[in-house]
Parts: C-alpha cells; structure tokens; sequence
C-alpha cells in the first residue's frame, strides 16, 4: 500500500533512498511518486510550488504522460 506523507522536507530527504520519482501533473495538483525498494511514497502539492519540489529531489525523475 502507498503512503501518503504531507510533510515536503521529509519527502525530500526520502528521496535519497529512493530508485525514482514520477511526476503526474493534472489541472488542480501535482502528484509525486517516490518508489524505494519496499514502499511506494506519494505527496500532492499546487502546480506553482511543484517545480521548486522536484529541484530539491535526489533521484531520477520520469514525467508521466495523461
């Protein structure tokens, strides 16, 4: 099962653990995939602060098509 984290400077220290991250963007929010080797991490945010989040990441980053 995902978990949902809400806490931005945790999923950003997470992500130096994890494999990669999607990037899903919609109208009203952008969803961040963290994949680690046992757990699926997600984090919704506004679209005017996600490119500023996925700066900070420290993994690979895949762009998801809709």
């Amino acid at each position: 099962m995902p978990s949902e984290m809400t806490d931005v400077e945790s999923f950003v220290a997470m992500s130096a653990k994890a494999k990669y991250c999607q990037v899903k963007r919609n109208k009203e929010n952008v969803k961040l995939k963290l994949h680690t080797s046992s757990q699926l991490y997600t984090l919704k945010i506004e679209p005017l602060r996600a490119d500023e989040i996925i700066k900070k990441l420290k993994c690979e980053i895949k762009e998801i098509e809709e």
